[in-house]
């Protein structure tokens, strides 16, 4: 059975419409389900404007039913996964709150580090969210996780990586890695901090040799009023 969304005897009007190619200007037809067109004045080919993404962009059926993903929508699939591993983490975590603020703050540094290193951010509030994950039955746990919420293979096997290698840093790491990598560094430190507070000159060299990036010894300075 077709989707009724995507079935043309249940269209109504405004259906197919026009819309100006953003590059230049040109003017060209589409059909509400077409994910994307290409401009036959300049080449251009750009995504749907009026398209109501909807289930396309979290249902992995989405390429099958629409045709292949165009990079607009593939994006903001991934940025809709990120948050719906979110919420599983909270469903897995059930009632530990001391996990849960732990795994949100260090997605909360994670994307602040990301951005400045010019990581995907995907892959990094993924593996964020999911880092200590593995602790209740291995990286096989979280591969269930995103296999479940039908994340791309790619991403899955790359966040499984970075979490099976969390604690072996090396010095080839990809912007991702460091990312989460320091974020969880901060969150350690925030908690040791609270435990033992030290203003001193351990935290200042613990500070200086702790972090894979710059910004995220920055931020861990801001973050601990250092």
């Amino acid at each position: 059975m077709k989707c009724p969304g995507q079935d043309s005897r249940y269209w109504k009007p405004g259906a197919i419409f026009e819309a100006k190619c953003p590059n230049c200007g040109h003017v060209v037809e589409f059909f509400k389900d077409d994910t994307n067109r290409l401009c036959k004045k300049c080449g251009h080919r750009f995504v749907n404007p009026q398209m109501d993404f909807g289930c396309a962009a979290y249902c992995k059926y989405a390429e099958q039913c629409l045709g292949t993903l165009s990079p607009e929508l593939l994006a903001q699939k991934e940025n809709l996964l990120k948050d719906r591993v979110a919420v599983e983490m909270k469903r897995q975590f059930k009632k530990d709150f001391q996990k849960i603020g732990a795994a949100m703050r260090r997605a909360r540094y994670a994307e602040q580090i990301g951005k400045e290193e010019g990581a995907n951010l995907a892959v990094t509030l993924t593996a964020a969210y999911l880092y200590e994950m593995e602790k209740n039955g291995g990286t096989e746990t979280v591969r269930n996780i995103l296999t479940r919420l039908g994340a791309r293979e790619s991403l899955i096997d790359e966040v499984c990586r970075m979490i099976a290698r969390k604690d072996q840093p090396g010095d080839r790491q990809t912007p991702e890695f460091k990312a989460v990598h320091d974020a969880t560094r901060i969150v350690r430190m925030e908690e040791k901090q609270k435990e033992a507070p030290d203003t001193g000159q351990n935290l200042e060299a613990l500070l200086d040799t702790s972090f894979l990036t710059t910004n995220g010894r920055d931020l861990a300075k801001k973050v601990l009023s250092v």
